[in-house]
């Protein structure tokens, strides 16, 4: 499985994106400060998503002594991601804009014939 593919199956997951969504807000967090700031699951569960997470390389963790701390890794495979995700829409994006251009300028035509 490639780099991109683990991480849109990490991505999968709603309390991953949660967790993800914390880190970005707060920089770093500890898998306790993580555990308390995500209610909806337990502290072993939460623990199982950073896993998910560091494998697929959208977090990066650092040990100091016996603590942990996680954050968002921007420069791993979230960058192929973030490249996909706007290249799709970016192409989207422009074929909405060369229809919705089309179409004003049969509009325009209709109201001046």
């Amino acid at each position: 499985m490639t780099a991109p593919d683990l991480a849109f199956d990490a991505l999968a997951d709603p309390v991953r994106r949660e967790i993800l969504g914390v880190l970005a807000e707060r920089e770093e967090c500890s898998a306790g400060e993580l555990s308390d700031a995500i209610q909806r699951v337990g502290r072993t569960a939460v623990s199982s998503h950073l896993r998910v997470l560091r494998t697929a390389g959208l977090i990066a963790e650092r040990r100091t002594g016996r603590f942990r701390y996680y954050s968002v890794d921007a420069t791993g495979p979230a960058q192929d991601v973030i490249k996909l995700l706007q290249e799709l829409f970016q192409s989207s994006l422009a074929e909405v804009q060369a229809a919705a251009e089309s179409a004003s300028g049969a509009t325009m035509q209709s109201r001046t014939g």
